[in-house]
């Protein structure tokens, strides 16, 4: 690494600490509904959608309409977005003639993009018409990005309630989300890409000849809007193959931290509007810094590995699979980055990092996307370990555990439980599951503990709705297509459902105030604790498996074998 690595690294950290909270204050001001300025200024688009589809935006839910709501709205998502792809040939805004997409694929692609996962076995360029990338793939990057912001509003009102049922109204959270901050933000940012060189047209692909005389398509389309708010809400999945190491996704360095930036911004801000909706802002500064820690150290190990010499290359620093234009430096941020947040764009292959630093990005997956997380989703994650590590430190106490001035007990902890293991308990069985199918093991393009690391790298990717591959597995097959659509709705839903029946459970429980047996959670004690109980869980969880693929991978490339 040189000085002007360093500078960029530290560019980012600062770009992404100081703009988080303003963001997150803003959020807040959105899902309570609570900014003058915010009602003034969208309070029209919003009251028209209100209108148009018969929707009472202040009309309390409970957790179980709650629930209902949002199981239906991405219901109906999915048959979209599944229907557009096998109907493209037949509408309009396809002028590169693209057919039908196959059965199986068109139903995990939509899968996909519903569950907020965007993990593509397919090349966008030539699979899907510019309508299908817009009005299905582009509209559900959005509304997969509002959904999980709804549930981390609900969960906050569950969690801060006075005995009553309602934790907010789907339907209005959803269309604030949208209208209020995910537009926007997309406005801006993809105004700032286009400007960068990043392609947004409808003209067809390109036909060039070349310096040696062939005839090459240049691959075209409305790719900086579609960029903006894959990064922006946490979606991942590229507009074209090579995602953003693709020139025209991607064009220059300031298009490279414009787009690194953004993956992470809202997943941060969202911690901060977490805080504002709970009243614990000081609460959410110690969330803010468990999750910048953990991020941090995995980016320092990631870049210590990746820039030590190892005896099956002789050499540090290998470009081999980087993206050569902006540097190891900047793949492996972003590959980190990537991974913390549950969205999966690369610009670089995770498959071409040293074995730990694959290893490091695996493991953000595993960790349940809570550092950062999800738009949204790594915060209700995120809430799930504070739950079990005030009720693991109220046990040691011998006094019953308290989180926001209410009682934790049985109830709350079984739902935790689920919706902590669940992603998990689906990697290891995909992956198990995987090893024994002569079919699935025919997809693999290495042998040894490297393909063992590429299937198990698919699965937590699928379960944990990153999105993200490790590239090398040939994922457009049955068993893969159908298995990992399902591992997406299992990650997806299994952590969504629990959290909205803690905020049911806890919203009609009576506050209790603060005693001397009640544990601060505003504390750098409280955390240590956190961060402890994050990484044991996820340690005690995958660690043999981890040790299996990337462990024994780095061991075996310090001897001189390589896979």
């Amino acid at each position: 690494m040189n000085k002007f690595d360093v500078l960029q690294l530290l560019l980012y950290a600062a770009a992404l600490v100081t703009l988080a909270k303003p963001l997150g204050c803003y959020v807040a001001g959105a899902l309570q509904d609570n900014s003058a300025l915010q009602c003034r200024v969208f309070g029209p688009a919003e009251r028209l959608i209100y209108r148009l589809c018969g929707i009472s935006p202040a009309a309390q839910m409970n957790w179980k309409t709650y629930r209902g709501a949002l199981l239906a709205f991405n219901a109906l998502g999915l048959a979209a977005v599944f229907l557009l792809q096998l109907f493209q040939h037949k509408l309009p805004l396809n002028p590169n003639g693209n057919g039908p997409v196959e059965f199986w694929l068109a139903f995990n692609t939509a899968v996909s993009f519903m569950t907020n996962t965007n993990w593509q076995a397919y090349a966008g360029e030539t699979t899907l018409s510019y309508l299908t990338q817009m009005l299905g793939l582009g509209a559900q990057n959005f509304l997969s990005a509002a959904t999980g912001m709804a549930v981390m509003a609900a969960m906050a009102r569950g969690l801060t309630g006075r005995k009553t049922a309602g934790v907010g109204n789907f339907w209005g959270d959803v269309t604030r989300v949208t209208i209020r901050v995910l537009l926007p933000l997309s406005f801006v940012t993809a105004f700032l890409l286009v400007g960068q060189g990043v392609v947004q047209t409808f003209k067809p692909n390109a036909v060039i000849t070349t310096s040696e005389g062939a005839r090459q398509a240049i691959p075209l389309g409305p790719a900086a809007s579609q960029v903006a708010i894959k990064q922006l809400g946490t979606n991942g999945g590229g507009f074209f193959n090579a995602n953003s190491a693709h020139p025209l996704e991607n064009p220059t360095p300031l298009s490279n931290f414009i787009e690194m930036l953004a993956l992470l911004l809202l997943p941060g801000a969202c911690v901060f509007a977490y805080g504002a909706m709970t009243g614990g802002r000081a609460h959410a500064r110690v969330l803010f810094a468990v999750m910048f820690s953990v991020w941090a150290a995995g980016l320092a190990g990631a870049l210590y590995s990746e820039y030590s010499a190892a005896a099956v290359t002789g050499q540090a620093a290998l470009m081999e699979g980087k993206e050569t234009r902006f540097g190891v430096t900047n793949s492996v941020l972003w590959a980190v980055s990537t991974t913390a947040a549950s969205n999966g764009s690369v610009n670089a292959m995770h498959s071409s990092l040293s074995p730990a630093a694959g290893g490091i990005a695996l493991f953000n997956i595993m960790l349940g996307e809570v550092i950062f997380g999800g738009a949204g989703s790594g915060m209700y994650g995120m809430a799930l370990f504070v739950l079990l590590t005030v009720f693991l430190c109220g046990l040691m106490v011998g006094r019953t555990p308290e989180y926001l001035g209410k009682k934790v007990e049985k109830r709350e902890i079984q739902m935790a439980i689920i919706g902590i293991l669940a992603p998990g308990a689906v990697i290891l069985t995909g992956a198990a599951l995987s090893c024994a199918v002569p079919a699935a093991l025919a997809s693999l393009s290495a042998g040894g503990p490297h393909g063992f690391s590429e299937l198990l790298y698919a699965w937590s990717s699928a379960a944990g709705n990153n999105g993200s591959a490790f590239a090398g597995l040939n994922a457009n097959a049955p068993f893969y297509t159908i298995g990992l659509a399902l591992a997406m709705l299992a990650g997806r839903f299994a952590v969504i459902l629990p959290c909205l029946a803690i905020a049911g459970s806890m919203a009609v429980k009576t506050p209790s105030p603060p005693s001397a047996g009640t544990l601060p959670t505003d504390t750098l004690t409280f955390g240590v604790l956190l961060a402890a109980i994050i990484l044991i869980v996820g340690g005690l969880t995958f660690f043999p498996a981890l040790m299996l693929g990337p462990g024994a991978e780095q061991l075996l490339m310090y001897g001189g074998t390589a896979f």
